[in-house]
């Protein structure tokens, strides 16, 4: 009998995306720490949850024991519509802008590895990220910020960033960073790219609206890493 084809979903990995066999799908995830990424029988299902964060995707067991996949009931304010797309969940109090970008950063440990991403909240598309090996988490959300900044400005885009820090964005406001943070041999390269933000802001003017992510209301931001 010939194998079933499967079709696997790389959420946090090396490419995020849909691979159709698992060898492909192995090398986007080897070696990445909190990699996040599951297989589904038909490619339907797969790009459907692509659309979702990872953490509203669970495995179920179907009748004959055999592993199948579908959709939690999320208390994210987004859910696919009948375009394949993502959209507001009906009801939800003060909707977010969806044609948006999200912010988020994550950090283990204080200090510790940190990391940030910036995700286009109608597809869920990774649009940037960074890693360093010494950092804070309020670091993170600031250089984010600064990093969606720079991003929608290059490509003339006119979207909303959210973020989920006040800190950040306030530091944002007075173009500083205001991280205790010792500057030393082990963040020398992050605070070289902490002082290269700072100088772009300073150096730069924006149109675009930063706005406060309302957790309590959507559920966790968009750009959230799942690791809470």
């Amino acid at each position: 009998m010939a194998k079933k084809q499967k079709y696997y979903v790389v959420w946090q990995g090396k490419r995020p995306g849909i691979y159709n066999d698992w060898e492909s799908c192995k090398e986007q995830v080897a070696g990445v720490q909190g990699a996040q990424y599951k297989s589904f029988d038909t490619l339907q299902e797969a790009e459907a949850a692509i659309r979702q964060p990872y953490g509203n995707v669970v495995a179920v067991h179907g009748s004959q024991g055999g592993a199948a996949h579908r959709t939690a009931q999320p208390s994210s304010v987004f859910v696919v519509d009948e375009n394949g797309m993502t959209a507001v969940r009906p009801g939800v109090q003060n909707p977010p802008v969806i044609d948006a970008l999200a912010v988020d950063a994550a950090c283990s440990g204080n200090p510790g590895v940190m990391e940030y991403q910036g995700i286009y909240i109608p597809t869920r598309t990774q649009v940037f990220h960074y890693k360093a090996p010494k950092g804070t988490n309020n670091i993170g959300e600031f250089l984010a910020i600064v990093h969606g900044l720079a991003y929608l400005k290059k490509h003339r885009m006119n979207q909303i960033i959210y973020s989920d820090s006040v800190n950040a964005m306030s530091w944002v406001r007075q173009k500083v960073c205001k991280s205790k943070l010792p500057e030393d041999a082990g963040t020398a390269e992050l605070w070289d790219f902490v002082h290269r933000a700072e100088q772009w802001l300073r150096g730069n003017t924006y149109t675009t609206e930063i706005r406060k992510w309302d957790t309590d209301h959507w559920g966790e931001i968009p750009a959230d890493f799942g690791r809470k």
